[in-house]
């Protein structure tokens, strides 16, 4: 099979699978108790459950269980029954309790059953470990998975938030597993785990936080720990990145994982870390990315990818497929097949998930046709979009331009004129170049703009002189690229600049105005939401290199639609 060539998803599987998951009992009625309605209730179900049975609680733990309500054995009994069965009521209670928001800050979001499985019934197929760590435990529902399944494996729980260590001690202990777990509360980046001489899998969630909730500590250990890979790592990567890393420095030659984990790493520049460890260090086997719809992070909104390695391996390829319902996960198996070389010349890969079909004949691909280029970042719109500040400033360094998507939303298909949109200050690096009547002005502009903080800020102090935006060329078509709807395309015949809230589309050779009206048209109508990356909310955001392998008609094509 040549690179890159699809196999039929689920079609070719390489082992016969033997995991097979904890029977669900036929007595599936929820499990009610009013303790669960609080957190001091579910320290104290936890507590008699013998979450002290599994180690030593943390003086953070044994704080939560101090003058605890009591507890009715027949309580317990139920709850016992209910974990045994397969079930997760304290979890369960937890994500009640604490909303989403408060939660999304810790980047606590608690996995589907159905992923857990499917990732272990992976880990099957591997071999057997003699150790399972979990770097992000929550209430432990893939340690107990994972002991279920590998019954003298030594269970790892790593886990920062005292009571979802406590749920964890509390389920492990409820399912006999008490006597071959362990739970850390600490960071797992601080983590230390004594070197064993067998195989160790690493399974789970790491917490997903944005970068700028990151303490600049955490940043500088992401920088120090990647150049010791001889990796380089960007400042702007969220939490997950932290957790690969991790891995990557800890794990020895044949250990082995399966993360889920936010699919952005898969196209963002700050991703590139974890494709270089992917493709290095780990020993990347396959993606499988899993559509919002499918719900794989309960009430984000948000595009999953389950991602599988085996450590120090170099295959010449891996597998990449996409799930649009979380019943198709089977065992992780099948998918698409993209060759090591292939992957290293790619920046961006989510789009290798998609099933490889042949282009419609007399189509071809967008970026055949034109290059797009997200718009100029301006560092302070306040300052360099004109207004009152602005005033006395010569023409020639104002230029109309597009500042807002409603603003391609309400053109339609074509932007006639420009006399509606926002003036954008871009002036030349070397100033000389203004005539000296119009200079004066200038100078006492970037006055105003200095005290305004213009100078100060990042974008401004990278460029080559502060004051100049350096606005591109209008490009002949423009488009959105984020919202909740499909991206709005619009023949850009007012020569508008736009800013980094749209993309443009610049053709590679010349096109006739013609051309570039049935391209518009047949992109304005074209279905394309299931190309681009949802994020939390439901956005869909296209990158520019996702905009350019959208299928389009080739020129001739083109020609007739525009009639």
């Amino acid at each position: 099979m040549s690179a890159g060539e699809p196999d039929a998803l689920n079609a070719i599987t390489d082992l016969v699978f033997a995991y097979r998951p904890v029977p669900k009992k036929k007595n599936s009625a929820p499990f009610r108790s009013s303790l669960l309605s609080s957190e001091r209730g579910i320290a104290a179900l936890a507590l008699a459950l013998g979450a002290d049975t599994v180690g030593k609680l943390t003086d953070a733990e044994a704080a939560l269980v101090k003058s605890m309500p009591d507890v009715q054995a027949s309580e317990v009994n139920a709850l016992r029954s209910k974990i045994r069965d397969g079930g997760d009521p304290l979890g369960e209670a937890f994500c009640n309790i604490r909303s989403a928001d408060v939660r999304r800050e810790s980047g606590a979001v608690y996995t589907p059953y159905k992923i857990v499985e499917a990732m272990l019934g992976w880990a099957t197929t591997i071999g057997v470990p003699d150790r399972i760590v979990d770097p992000g435990a929550g209430s432990g529902r893939f340690l107990i998975e994972a002991g279920r399944q590998f019954k003298k494996a030594s269970l790892v729980a790593v886990e920062t938030d005292p009571l979802a260590a406590l749920m964890t001690r509390a389920n492990l202990a409820a399912v006999g597993m008490a006597d071959r777990s362990s739970v850390l509360l600490k960071d797992f980046r601080a983590a230390e785990f004594e070197q064993i001489e067998g195989r160790t899998l690493y399974i789970g969630n790491p917490p997903y936080v944005r970068h700028h909730l990151i303490d600049s500590i955490w940043k500088n250990w992401l920088k120090e720990q990647s150049s010791h890979l001889n990796l380089k790592a960007s400042q702007l990567a969220g939490l997950h990145v932290y957790f690969f890393l991790a891995i990557a420095r800890w794990a020895k030659a044949g250990d082995y994982g399966a993360l889920i984990t936010a699919s952005e790493w898969l196209d963002v520049n700050y991703g590139q870390l974890v494709r270089d460890l992917f493709l290095n260090r780990l020993g990347g086997q396959a993606v499988y990315v899993i559509e919002p719809e499918a719900e794989p992070f309960p009430g984000t909104q948000s595009t999953a990818a389950v991602t599988t390695f085996k450590v120090n391996g170099t295959p010449p390829s891996a597998r990449f497929a996409r799930i649009n319902k979380l019943d198709d996960l089977d065992h992780l198996s099948g998918g698409r097949r993209v060759s090591r070389e292939r992957l290293i010349a790619e920046p961006r890969w989510s789009h290798f998930t998609r099933k490889a079909r042949e282009i419609q004949s007399g189509y071809v691909e967008l970026g055949e046709l034109c290059r797009v280029h997200r718009g100029q970042v301006t560092g302070s719109n306040r300052v360099w979009i004109a207004g009152e500040h602005s005033e006395g400033l010569p023409d020639d360094v104002l230029f109309p331009t597009v500042t807002r998507a409603m603003e391609l939303f309400r053109a339609g298909q074509i932007l006639t004129s420009g006399d509606k949109l926002r003036r954008v200050i871009d002036l030349p690096v070397d100033l000389s170049e203004i005539p000296a009547k119009k200079r004066e002005a200038v100078q006492e502009f970037l006055k105003r703009a200095e005290k305004m903080g213009a100078k100060t800020n990042y974008t401004s102090m990278h460029r080559k002189a502060w004051w100049a935006v350096g606005l591109r060329e209008p490009a002949p078509v423009l488009a959105t690229y984020m919202a909740r709807r499909p991206p709005a395309f619009v023949l850009n015949k007012a020569d508008a600049r736009h800013l980094n809230i749209a993309h443009g589309l610049y053709p590679r050779d010349p096109m006739t105005d013609k051309l570039l009206r049935g391209l518009v048209k047949y992109l304005s109508g074209a279905p394309m939401m299931d190309r681009g990356r949802v994020y939390a909310g439901g956005l869909t955001k296209f990158e520019p290199r996702e905009m350019e392998r959208i299928p389009v008609p080739g020129p001739a094509v083109l020609a007739q639609i525009a009639t």
